[in-house]
């Protein structure tokens, strides 16, 4: 038998902000200089960081240990290179997934000298420490049809999803105005982040950049407005 969720939502305008000038970011968590105690990640989900890198901007080499790192670009070309050798640039609705491992570095710059790029950056906890780092690009856009909730990441590589060593799923779905998404099965904990486009989860209505968590039960996703959505399946 089916419980009704609990919703808790996340104001786009609530979130933190980083203005470095090369970069603005908005953080739904604590991130960086940036300290929220009420937000400090949500389960196995710790980062979701909404980036817009100016023209010729970017992170030099940095480095990183013991973290699933997805970055979802959406607009502009984000160029990518790493101490594996990878190297490369992932263009809008391209996905990079970097598992950190035992440590690795990489940088991430803007391609373009002209235009800005935005992009998500979602951090989640891998189930366990340590491993070699590993380096996958992947363009979903092809696999979204409107109306379905398509795997974008998943513990299994299901229905060819990148695996990555985390105990969770991230999907991604397009909708229509007036649009359907039902969530059958329970969810004991799920976020969604609004990428654009307007939707109702029972009374609480979510726009560009605010997102919710859900616990305990299956939900139906409504679309006002159409647009994109990122659903996280989490233990």
């Amino acid at each position: 038998m089916s419980t009704t969720p609990s919703i808790t939502a996340r104001p786009a305008d609530a979130r933190g902000h980083t203005d470095l000038g090369w970069l603005d970011s908005r953080h739904t968590f604590s991130f960086g200089g940036y300290h929220d105690a009420a937000h400090m990640g949500f389960h196995a989900l710790r980062v979701i960081n909404d980036d817009r890198v100016a023209p010729g901007g970017g992170f030099g080499m940095h480095g990183h240990r013991d973290m699933e790192i997805i970055s979802l670009v959406l607009d502009g070309g984000l160029a990518h290179r790493d101490s594996l050798g990878n190297e490369g640039v992932v263009r809008a609705g391209g996905v990079q997934y970097m598992s950190a491992g035992s440590g690795v570095r990489h940088s991430e710059f803007n391609v373009s000298e002209t235009e800005p790029v935005h992009f998500l950056q979602i951090w989640i906890e891998p189930d366990a420490p340590g491993g070699e780092p590993r380096y996958v690009d992947a363009d979903p856009t092809s696999r979204l049809d409107a109306g379905a909730l398509v795997p974008i990441a998943t513990a299994s590589g299901r229905d060819g999803s990148i695996t990555m060593r985390a105990d969770a799923e991230l999907l991604m779905a397009r909708t229509e105005d007036g649009g359907t998404l039902r969530i059958d099965d329970d969810f004991s904990a799920g976020w969604v982040h609004v990428i654009d486009g307007t939707h109702r989860i029972d009374d609480t209505v979510l726009g560009a950049g605010d997102g919710a968590s859900i616990t305990g039960g299956r939900f139906e996703l409504r679309t006002e407005v159409a647009g994109r959505l990122l659903v996280f399946r989490l233990r």
